[in-house]
């Protein structure tokens, strides 16, 4: 029996199968989507950056001569270094790891593992300029920055941008598409389907825009952010200068006045933009679902999909469902990311420590929703034949133009008017109305020929304002 007081006792262990199985979805199932990210925010990619930036601050300590006994690097000795980060490999990451259980300090064993690798050569004279003057958060802060910054500008904004740009094709493709609008769930005024996507690419690409101009902080000033130890050893250097240019020459925005670690407030800023963006993609993600639920898109199934298990005719929205289930998650990690990292006690806890250890993950849920909806929409084909109908089906749209040309005809002066509003409740509300009692009504208010002629020429499907107007002009 397999069963032993509701417990399995004889299946077989997973956690002891080789290789290993992941414990969560992004590393499993859905490893190849997300795995572009791993070269920017994986433990590996942490610590190759940890790598970057510490030998980039031997060279810089050497170029400034900012420490006394250091001479000018040769191009060779430069190589040598900036090799070192480089070639971090499957072989460094595993002698990166032992140092560590030795160290039990993961940056102590990033020093270390360099050191290794200076010895025998020129530099082992001037192997202790690596970590000079360095607290752990000076080698973090930046590698953190120069993770999220690439990550950012590397994976997910080009997928993100190209996405956008797939919603605003489509919304051009459509921009002239009659389509019943619904407030509150209602049959309301007529609009265009390109219209309606067009808001959500606006949207998004506003957000696109705040996201590409995110500011990437660092700073590298010692173990309480006062240069102690720099101007202790060397008391002649301009070090706020050293600090500077170093940072800046990373491609970072320099921070001045920090604790033992960078603020992270940058870190909070652009998660909150990329999780307003995902907020803004859930949006698209329900209209989408809710239009195809309407009828309005038909949904091409892919060669021997199934769409149920036990209703064949099926074809389940599953990307939109996957993408609303990522983003939310996303937006929850972004919003704990956020609002803890801008806290720290006194000046220095290590609460940030394990939290931007998930920073991968969020992004990874994030682009993991981009890609569902991406190839969500490229299933999607527009039934204009759903769409026609149902404004065929709600005459009783065309109140709202009527009772407003009532309106404007009251203020020029022409009599009969009175109470528009009132009188076209009366006609419409609750009631089925067609195109013959509409023409009717409109034919008994007295109204200016040319304006009578125009309102009876109305449909719901020509009732859209300057909707494609809008698409064209300005997205």
């Amino acid at each position: 029996m397999p069963w032993k007081n509701g417990d399995v006792t004889d299946w077989t262990p997973l956690a002891e199968i080789t290789p290993p199985i992941a414990l969560g979805p992004l590393d499993g199932r859905y490893r190849r989507t997300v795995a572009p990210l791993v070269d920017h925010l994986s433990e590996p990619a942490l610590n190759r950056q940890r790598l970057h930036v510490e030998v980039e601050w031997f060279i810089h300590l050497c170029a400034t001569n900012a420490v006394l006994g250091t001479r000018e690097l040769t191009s060779d000795e430069v190589a040598l270094l900036r090799a070192i980060p480089a070639g971090f490999d499957a072989d460094g990451i595993a002698e990166h790891a032992e140092i560590e259980r030795e160290t039990i300090h993961d940056v102590k064993a990033i020093e270390y593992y360099i050191k290794r690798r200076l010895v025998g050569t020129s530099l082992e004279n001037l192997s202790e300029l690596t970590h000079f003057a360095c607290t752990s958060e000076d080698i973090n802060n930046l590698s953190y920055a120069l993770m999220v910054k690439g990550a950012v500008s590397e994976v997910w904004l080009p997928a993100a941008q190209d996405l956008v740009t797939q919603i605003a094709d489509l919304a051009t493709a459509s921009a002239g598409l009659p389509m019943l609008s619904r407030t509150h769930g209602q049959t309301a005024t007529p609009t265009t389907l390109g219209k309606e996507l067009a808001v959500l690419a606006h949207r998004l690409r506003r957000q696109l825009r705040r996201i590409e101009g995110a500011e990437y902080l660092g700073k590298i000033n010692g173990a309480t952010g006062t240069y102690g130890a720099h101007t202790a050893a060397v008391p002649g250097t301009d070090w706020i200068t050293v600090s500077r240019t170093f940072v800046e020459g990373l491609g970072l925005t320099w921070n001045p006045l920090t604790t033992q670690i960078e603020s992270h407030d940058w870190q909070a800023e652009l998660y909150a933009d990329v999780a307003r963006f995902g907020r803004i993609l859930h949006n698209l993600t329900t209209d989408v679902w809710t239009y195809i639920s309407l009828g309005y898109f038909a949904q091409a199934a892919a060669p021997g999909s199934i769409g149920s298990s036990a209703m064949p005719h099926k074809i389940n929205p599953i990307r939109f469902e996957n993408a609303e289930a990522n983003l939310e998650i996303s937006a929850a990690l972004f919003d704990s990311l956020g609002s803890t990292l801008v806290t720290s006690r006194l000046q220095r806890d290590l609460t940030d420590s394990t939290t931007q250890r998930n920073i991968g993950v969020a992004f990874g849920h994030s682009l993991l929703a981009i890609d569902n909806v991406a190839r969500g929409l490229k299933t999607l084909s527009v039934n204009e034949a759903a769409l026609a109908a149902d404004l065929d089906a709600s005459w009783e749209v065309l109140a709202e133009p009527i009772q407003s040309a009532m309106r404007a005809a009251s203020i020029a002066g022409v009599p009969g008017m009175d109470k528009p509003y009132e009188r076209l409740k009366e006609l419409t509300r609750g009631q089925q109305i067609d195109a013959a009692a509409i023409r009717e009504f409109v034919g008994t208010l007295g109204l200016p020929d040319a304006v009578a002629e125009r309102l009876s020429e109305l449909t719901p499907g020509t009732y859209v304002g300057l909707a494609e107007r809008l698409v064209r002009d300005y997205l």
